[in-house]
């Protein structure tokens, strides 16, 4: 995908209030384009620290118990494996790229808790699933690349079980001290050039990086999963709040009167 100005700017309009599916479809296309490298990508921008805090975010969605848990923007698979080797009964991951599922599929008849695992191909903002049949959502660099942030989080809502767990790790731009500029130096100056480097499509790489300089604060995005009826909000943050990590709680069902 060649990401002109004019399409970089329509990627990273910032309303994220309402779905926008030429947006969605442009994300679709862009990661389609970057399937065959993000895993080696991921390792080497994140120096291999992506595999800690997936791990964070999945013990915080076991937390309520380990049944039937959606990994939300599957991706390649790598919260749903770690998920799975680490108790859950049974996982599905929903991306809508079939690229990156294909990868996942592969890496499904390697692993050995593959047969814990399923995947489907489907946007996280209008689930094909059946209201409230999750014990736990969890999802992994996902938040910046969805148009409407509070249909995402209203649609992990309704399919999740009353009492049930949402967990959501991602990126996010650092508050002002004095991290925020070598960050700034290494996410949106280095991670670009590594990006065109190390993979044919390493435009992509720099809407990537802008995504997160263009996104909401974490404490926004608590507001949102407040709005969507969540209750027990936690924010962990790590990196200097570079990648944070929100926990939350749908309520669990009222006893009859």
């Amino acid at each position: 995908m060649n990401l002109e100005p004019g399409t970089l700017n329509r990627l990273l309009e910032q309303t994220m209030t309402a779905p926008n599916p030429s947006r969605d479809r442009a994300v679709q296309g862009l990661f389609d384009d970057v399937a065959p490298r993000y895993d080696l990508l991921n390792r080497i921008i994140s120096f291999r620290l992506d595999g800690y805090w997936r791990k964070a975010a999945v013990a915080a969605a076991l937390r309520g118990g380990a049944g039937l848990i959606l990994d939300l923007g599957a991706g390649t698979g790598d919260l749903t494996f770690t998920a799975a080797g680490r108790g859950a009964a049974r996982v599905i991951g929903l991306d809508f790229s079939l690229e990156m599922l294909r990868l996942a599929q592969h890496k499904r008849k390697r692993a050995a808790c593959g047969q814990q695992t399923t995947f489907v191909q489907g946007s996280a903002l209008f689930s094909p699933f059946k209201a409230a049949v999750f014990e736990g959502i969890m999802s992994a660099f996902v938040l910046r690349n969805v148009s409407d942030l509070k249909l995402f989080f209203t649609e992990s809502q309704r399919v999740l079980k009353p009492g049930g767990t949402l967990v959501t790790l991602d990126m996010f731009p650092p508050p002002k001290n004095w991290f925020r500029p070598v960050y700034a130096l290494y996410f949106y100056q280095l991670v670009p050039w590594i990006g065109r480097v190390l993979s044919p499509n390493g435009h992509a790489y720099r809407y990537l990086s802008e995504s997160v300089r263009h996104f909401h604060s974490p404490e926004a995005v608590t507001g949102f999963i407040e709005e969507a009826r969540f209750e027990d909000v936690e924010l962990r943050k790590f990196l200097g709040g570079a990648v944070c990590l929100h926990v939350a709680r749908k309520p669990p069902a009222r006893a009859p009167q």
